[in-house]
């Protein structure tokens, strides 16, 4: 595994990491407009503006798919990230170099601002942003992103990221759409349960409505770069041999 390095603007702009900039602008591009489009949806049949609990499976149900799917066509050309906060964690890890990373991030905020824009002109309603819940104060929120963030980053390092994962490598995608999954049914009814800080600032750009964004920014950031830095100095910095499977 190569260590942290900032990377130069000549790999940063080959043929191949090109390539992989418009993989991450089209996947992203993909997963905000399934995401945001089934909270639309949703809203629409409902006539309900606040999702209940059986919207909230439907929810995370469709970002679990989208996720799953957009990670699974990226993977073989971008490495599939699909997140500003995937990227920073795999860049404190070594995986990628700080300047593609952000040259990654840019990709995925233009990515997931077009998705929101494409959605509103295709349905004609509003993009709705992620926010906080009543009662919900600020720091929680932040708090929540950063834990359900951690869990998502530790994921994707743990299936697909880690030399040692082996076969199962090629559940890897599965595995990241089921945690976000997971996830906003944990999380849903307090942040949102974003994990993305384009999946928030699409919708929040497309809608004019930037309330409580940090929250979605700076949240994912600290919890994808804590898991990156556990994962790696825990486990891939040192040696260690999985315990032998009893069953």
């Amino acid at each position: 595994m190569a260590g942290f390095s900032f990377g130069s603007f000549t790999d940063s702009f080959s043929v191949v990491t090109l390539k992989a900039y418009l993989a991450e602008f089209i996947s992203t591009l993909l997963f905000v407009f399934a995401g945001v489009g089934s909270v639309i949806a949703y809203n629409k049949l409902t006539d309900n503006a606040a999702l209940d609990p059986a919207g909230l499976v439907a929810v995370a149900l469709c970002h679990g798919f989208a996720l799953f799917v957009a990670v699974s066509v990226g993977a073989n050309i971008s490495g599939g990230h699909v997140n500003p906060a995937v990227t920073f964690g795999l860049a404190l890890g070594g995986h990628i170099t700080v300047l593609t990373g952000v040259f990654y991030w840019i990709a995925q905020l233009v990515g997931a601002i077009a998705g929101s824009f494409l959605l509103r002109a295709a349905t004609g309603m509003s993009t709705p942003p992620h926010a906080l819940s009543a009662g919900v104060g600020s720091i929680q929120g932040l708090v929540m992103e950063i834990v359900i963030t951690f869990a998502l980053v530790y994921t994707v390092y743990a299936t697909a990221a880690d030399p040692k994962k082996g076969s199962l490598g090629t559940i890897a995608p599965l595995a990241i759409g089921f945690i976000v999954g997971a996830n906003i049914l944990a999380a849903g009814a307090f942040s949102g349960g974003s994990m993305n800080p384009a999946r928030s600032f699409g919708p929040a750009v497309a809608s004019g409505d930037y309330t409580d964004i940090w929250v979605y920014i700076v949240g994912p950031l600290i919890g994808g770069g804590l898991a990156g830095l556990v994962y790696t100095f825990a486990f891939l910095r040192t040696e260690y041999a999985p315990l032998a499977s009893e069953f």
